[in-house]
Order: structure tokens, then C-alpha cells, then sequence
């Protein structure tokens, strides 16, 4: 993921000419300071490009467009909003002509009872539906606030404006994202098939390493390298590590991780998705968890099991979010509570994610095949009891389109005993969404991210890529 930046909305204030205009001067200043007290960056007319900053006929759409274009690279969104009733196609002109092709958040403000005469009232209510049926005609897509009229500086607002926020980053983050697939889809594992064209048409690329040429070039790296002896601290701080792990596995889990990091930069890599069972174990001698844990922990999501499309969506939380996301299995249910079931991975989970600071140790279930000596490397713990979003990302070839789902719930304190990274969670009618999963043929894999924004990925994944969303509740 790119290094965090404050996000930058272009700002639309509609206006009509024989409206009240002391109403257009107000609403922009109150907008444009809520943005920055929210640390959002506002590119707007200014009063001195058109009468009170506002966009009201042809020519102020034209200044408009140009304004947003000369800042192409910066805009992560638009903010329309309507002040008073607002003028409908020098609105819908700005965005075409502009050709931003980024997420709109349209916005009326609401009058009052007691201001209701030809002097202040704002007729925004009616005016918002104006302005959404000429976007809707020139085919802009576009998000409406929970409330259809709506005072920028209510609690409601300032959450329809964050939500909208995380969808900008969401659908700005996966238009030209990269994917790194490093080694083949483990033979057993079809269920992580996918489709690299129907990503690749929604802007989402994959590269390819074969496993053999990243331990090739570990072979050209030395215990006493300085970048390897970094990678090996860093290692040492991140995790836990007991007395009992071998040190040559820690200074091959080190170039391990700076092969990847090099391909990663070299390649202009967002998120990878990696080869683990069993031959990272078999021909390397260890697992790779702890290396991905690091990498998600850094909002660079790792999938195991070369599941691609499940690190997209553990990218787009990361994004909404601004957290890491772990992949894990619906894994067991959890006595007789048919809302409840348990989480699992062996695991590679992100530090963020646990109660405590994971423990590095061997994989339990490889080494009863290959060796506890092959699979030092693994991240031991419990996730945090916090409420968590859910997201799964599928590519149906049948049909050529993108699925998925997303719903939040919450990771309980409930007792368990277990191995690997675990948790127990709890989801309202939990048992639909299960048949929803099986009846549609997703994966056992699903991404979950410490959050609540399953809506701003929703609004990103189905009306801003155009794909075949089920949102669970």
C-alpha cells in the first residue's frame, strides 16, 4: 500500500440563481472547514472564480471541470453538495467534463421550520433529487448520505463522510493495484482458483515468481549480509521468538523476506499471495507465516495458499480501514450456538490482530508430514474480542464477473483451547450466510479486519467496480 496520505475531495456547491446566495456563501465555508477538521484536502472554486465559490451556470462548470482536472492525480473523490436547491446540469456538466471517474458523495443541506420564508429557505430536499436524476441520465454513478437531508456537522454526516472516504480509498487502491503470486496453487487447493483476466479487466494485476527462482536468489544472499542481519532483527522484534526455534531457520526466514520485499519494490507489488503447503517446507525448511504476518501488519496484505483472490479482499479492508486484515478458514462450529463458530489459520496473521504478541513456533499439522525442523516460522495466538468486518472476493468464470460478500459481527472472549491463530465470532444469522456461502460455491478462506466498514466496501466492490455484491446483516 502506498504511504498514507490525507485524502482530497473535489468539492462541488451547487447553487441556483434565484435562490437565496448568502445560503451558497455559508454552505461553503461550512463544508470546507469541516473537511479540514477532518484532515481532508478540498479542491473548490473560490469566490473569485465564480459568485460565492459556487458552480450555477455553463461557464462555472466549465471552470469547474478544469479545476478538477488540473488535480487528476490528487482527487480520491467528489463532494457535491447543495446548499439551496442547486442547479442540475451545470452539476452533472462539472463531473462529465471533468471525466474524473472517481466515487460522488451527493449532499443537501437541511432548512429549518423557523427559516422557511423566500429569504432563507433552501429547498435542497427537492433539489437533491434533481441533481441525482441528472447524474443518474448521464450515467455518473454516485453515493447518497443516510439521511436525505442532513446538517454537515451532525454525527450522522461526519460518518457518511468518513464512510465515503474509506470507499474512495478502496476503489482508488484497486484500480491499478498489483498482485505478486509467488509459487503455484497447491494442488489440493482448487477451491483458490481464479480467474487473472476478469481481474485484470477490473484494473487488478498479477505478476508471477516461481518458488524456485525466490530460492534461488536466496541462495546469492550470506548469513553475514548486513540487510540480512537487519531483516533478522526485525524479525526477533516482531514476534515472540522461543529458545526452541533454530537460528538457521530465523537467517532463512530473513532472506526469505528481503527476496520478497526486493520483488515486491522491484515490481511495484501492492499484496501478495504465497505457495506454503507443502513445498516451502519439503525444499526450503520452513513456513513463510511469520515473513506475511509482517507484510499484512505493514497494510501490505499476504494470502497463503496462493489464494489471489482472497488477498483482494483482505487489500480492500486494509484500505477501508486503514488496518490490517488476516485470511483465515471458517473453521469449526462452536458448541451448539448457531450464530458462533470458530476462525483459524495455522497462522500467518498480521501482530495487530492478536491479544498478545504472537509466539513464533512450528506448524503443528505440516510437521506431522514433513518435520517439526521444516516448519519453524509460524505465528501462535488469539485474535483480539473487538467487532471485525468480513470480506470475500471470487472470480466466477461461469459467468465472467467478480462475487463477493462482505457483514461484520464480533470476535468474542468465549473459552477455547487450540493451536495456530484463532478466534470464536459471533454473526447475526450466521447460519444464511453459511448457506449463502455454499449454495454460491465461495471458498473456505475469508479475510477479516478489525473495523466496521463493511458498507464503505460494499459501495466500493458493487457500484464502483461494477461487482455482484451480497452484503450480510
Amino acid at each position: 500500500m502506498a504511504k498514507l496520505k490525507k485524502p482530497t475531495l473535489g468539492v462541488i456547491v451547487g447553487s441556483r440563481g434565484f435562490f437565496p446566495k448568502h445560503l451558497a456563501a455559508s454552505g461553503r465555508k461550512t463544508i470546507l472547514e469541516l473537511l479540514e477538521k477532518e484532515g481532508i484536502n478540498a479542491v473548490c472554486l473560490t469566490p473569485e472564480d465564480s459568485p460565492n465559490g459556487a458552480v450555477e451556470t455553463i461557464n462555472d462548470a466549465q471552470k469547474c471541470a478544469d479545476l478538477f482536472k488540473a488535480h487528476r492525480d490528487d482527487i480520491d473523490g467528489i463532494l457535491l453538495t447543495l446548499p439551496n436547491f442547486g442547479e442540475e446540469r451545470p452539476i452533472a456538466n462539472t463531473l462529465r467534463w471533468a471525466g474524473l471517474n472517481v466515487p460522488v458523495l451527493v449532499h443537501a443541506f437541511p432548512d429549518t421550520a423557523e427559516h422557511m420564508t423566500i429569504k432563507d429557505r433552501r429547498d435542497s430536499f427537492c433539489g437533491k433529487m434533481s441533481a441525482c436524476n441528472n447524474l443518474s441520465q448521464y450515467g455518473i454513478k454516485f453515493t447518497l448520505t443516510a439521511l436525505h437531508t442532513v446538517d454537515p456537522n451532525s454525527s450522522s454526516f461526519k460518518n457518511d463522510l468518513r464512510n465515503f472516504v474509506a470507499t474512495c480509498r478502496v476503489v482508488k487502491g484497486l484500480k491499478g493495484a498489483r498482485i505478486g503470486a509467488l509459487g503455484a496453487r497447491p494442488a489440493a487447493f482448487n477451491t483458490v482458483r481464479y480467474s487473472e483476466k476478469l481481474l485484470e479487466l477490473s484494473g487488478i494485476s498479477v505478476d508471477t515468481l516461481d518458488l524456485s527462482e525466490a530460492f534461488g536468489r536466496v541462495t546469492h544472499l550470506k548469513d553475514d549480509d548486513s540487510a540480512v542481519k537487519q531483516q533478522r532483527e526485525k524479525i526477533i522484534a516482531y514476534a515472540n521468538v522461543g529458545p526452541n526455534v533454530p537460528g538457521e531457520a530465523l537467517n532463512k526466514m530473513a532472506k526469505l523476506g528481503l527476496v520478497i520485499s526486493r520483488w515486491m519494490e522491484e515490481n511495484r507489488l501492492d499484496m501478495t499471495a504465497i505457495q506454503c503447503w507443502t513445498s516451502m517446507e519439503e525444499f526450503f525448511g520452513i513456513v513463510p507465516c511469520t515473513i506475511m504476518s509482517m507484510l499484512s501488519d505493514d497494510l501490505q496484505s499476504s494470502a497463503c495458499e496462493t489464494d489471489v483472490a482472497g488477498v483482494v479482499g483482505m487489500y480492500a479492508m486494509a484500505l477501508a480501514a486503514q488496518k490490517p486484515s488476516a485470511l483465515v478458514d471458517w473453521n469449526n462450529n462452536y458448541g451448539e450456538d448457531p450464530d458462533k463458530a470458530v476462525v483459524f489459520h495455522c497462522s500467518n496473521l498480521p501482530k495487530q490482530v492478536f491479544t498478545d504478541i504472537p509466539v513464533m513456533d512450528y506448524q503443528e499439522i505440516i510437521a506431522g508430514t514433513v518435520g517439526a525442523a521444516n516448519t519453524y516460522g509460524t505465528m501462535y495466538g488469539r485474535v483480539k474480542a473487538d467487532p471485525f468486518t468480513f470480506c470475500r472476493v471470487s472470480t466466477d468464470d461461469s459467468i465472467g464477473t467478480i462475487r463477493a460478500y462482505v457483514g461484520e459481527g464480533e470476535l468474542t472472549n468465549d473459552p477455547l483451547t487450540t493451536f495456530g491463530g484463532y478466534g470464536v465470532v459471533k454473526i447475526n444469522n450466521m447460519q444464511t450466510l453459511l448457506r449463502h456461502i455454499c449454495e454460491n460455491g465461495f471458498e473456505h478462506h475469508v479475510a477479516i479486519n478489525l473495523s466496521n466498514v463493511s458498507s464503505a466496501v460494499e459501495e466500493a466492490l458493487g457500484k464502483y467496480l461494477d461487482w455482484d455484491v451480497y452484503h450480510h446483516r
